[in-house]
């Protein structure tokens, strides 16, 4: 299997990027914001959702970016632990609304925590950067 490339220009495209990395998990050291260039990029563990189950469940490392980034804002996340272990649920985003396609994407992780880039338009891709793993498990959810 080839590794996966995908780029958001716009709400529906992070959504599907938002899908390939439900139940990622990164160290919080790979969640880095550089102002000066006005990104934000992160390393994590995907677990690959569309991989044929019948060679087992798989992780991949991926990369995932964010240019035209603004600021970024954490709430209930360990920032002073490098090595603690999030585990990212959902990305979504929020429009400014009006002519302007600036808003803020929320990366949602487990357990309350997120993190809140205000960026001036979508514009993010995430790569898969190596070889694949045997995942330890299947991450379950709970049915709401």
């Amino acid at each position: 299997m080839t590794g996966l490339t995908l780029a958001a220009e716009d709400a529906a495209d992070l959504e599907v990027i938002s899908a390939r990395l439900q139940d990622a998990v990164a160290q919080m050291k790979d969640l880095v914001y550089l102002p000066k260039k006005r990104r934000f990029a992160a390393i994590f563990n995907r677990f690959q959702w569309e991989a044929d189950t019948k060679k087992g469940d798989l992780r991949v490392r991926s990369g995932l970016h964010f240019e035209g980034v603004l600021s970024v804002k954490s709430h209930k996340l360990k920032r002073g632990a490098p090595d603690a272990v999030v585990s990212l649920l959902a990305i979504k985003f929020e429009s400014k609304g009006g002519e302007d396609p600036g808003g803020t994407v929320e990366l949602v992780f487990a357990g309350g925590g997120a993190l809140r880039l205000e960026v001036e338009v979508i514009d993010a891709s995430l790569t898969d950067m190596g070889g694949v793993w045997a995942a330890r498990g299947r991450p379950q959810h709970e049915d709401s």
